[in-house]
């Protein structure tokens, strides 16, 4: 069972839709059937699909445990940037659920990867996420690594730990940036006023620091470049509206829906690693995405 308080910033939405951006959900559909099995309530009382949020509310969801014990296998187009006999990294798309969860027990990534892979994935991660090693959220895009054996996963989890494994994210930002360059080194936990979101917070949290650089300046907006030092949950989403930059899109902390985009703008542009049998360094980057830079396209001309 979980809370869900409704932010000042998005009263007035549908409850399906607000629950469709909720880690635990993750689609409109999934909002839908919890919606219409009665467990998401207000007061007490079974929530329609239309109800129109205020500030304040708070919701009970009932959330069911994920459906499968096992995630299947899946024939789902994958863009393979990289494979070999330990690793395969994947240029994920928005909107691709990365394991199977609550709301969400098909259709992910992982069951196109055991599909692609043909169940030769490491099983560190469990049943439902086998072969994964880190994860970036549904809406956004970019490289992921997976690992095909034990060996391979338990040596990528480590470079994680020890900061051998770096990403690195672009992303726009409401408003104008001071300096040229700098780091948000501030820590992460659960935030204590809505338990589906991340904050910066003392209580149960943990450290966290992104270094970030602006790439370009526009009116409104300033495109940039975040390399992780640190892997939480929504680092760079949480720092950014930390510093008063919220993402553009990304409602959930701030931005707004401008530019067409309904969520945030974020992809993970580069990934360098140590290979875990043959100890070179793996470096890969990837074009930004369509969508991205049609977005770069409706900021107007940088300054």
């Amino acid at each position: 069972m979980e809370n869900l308080i409704v932010p000042a910033q998005e009263s007035g939405e549908r409850i399906d839709a607000l629950l469709a951006r909720q880690d635990q959900v993750r689609s409109r559909s999934a909002a839908a059937k919890l919606l219409e099995a009665g467990l998401v309530t207000l007061n007490g009382a079974p929530v329609r699909k239309n109800y129109r949020t205020a500030a304040g509310d708070l919701f009970t969801v009932v959330l069911p445990d994920p459906a499968p014990a096992r995630a299947m296998a899946q024939s789902i187009p994958l863009d393979v940037v990289y494979e070999d006999a330990d690793v395969i990294v994947v240029n994920k798309p928005r909107g691709l659920v990365v394991h199977p969860a609550a709301g969400h027990p098909d259709g992910t990534l992982v069951n196109a990867l055991l599909a692609h892979c043909g169940g030769s994935l490491s099983g560190v991660g469990g049943e439902l996420r086998p072969g994964i090693v880190h994860r970036i959220d549904k809406d956004t895009s970019g490289l992921i690594i997976a690992a095909k054996n034990d060996r391979a996963h338990e040596a990528l989890s480590a470079q994680l730990k020890d900061r051998t494994l770096s990403r690195v994210y672009d992303a726009v930002c409401h408003g104008g940036f001071h300096d040229d360059a700098g780091a948000v080194d501030a820590p992460i936990g659960r935030d204590p006023r809505n338990r589906q979101r991340m904050a910066v917070t003392d209580k149960n949290s943990r450290p966290a620091v992104t270094h970030w650089q602006v790439l370009t300046r526009y009116a409104k907006h300033t495109y940039i470049r975040c390399r992780l030092e640190t892997g939480r949950t929504h680092q760079i989403r949480v720092h950014m509206a930390y510093t008063g930059h919220p993402l553009l899109g990304d409602t959930v902390y701030g931005g707004r829906r401008d530019k067409g985009l309904q969520t945030q703008c974020l992809h993970a542009r580069g990934l360098k690693f140590i290979h875990p049998t043959t100890g070179e360094p793996i470096r890969l980057w990837t074009d930004l995405p369509d969508w991205f830079q049609e977005v770069l396209g409706k900021l107007g001309p940088p300054l």
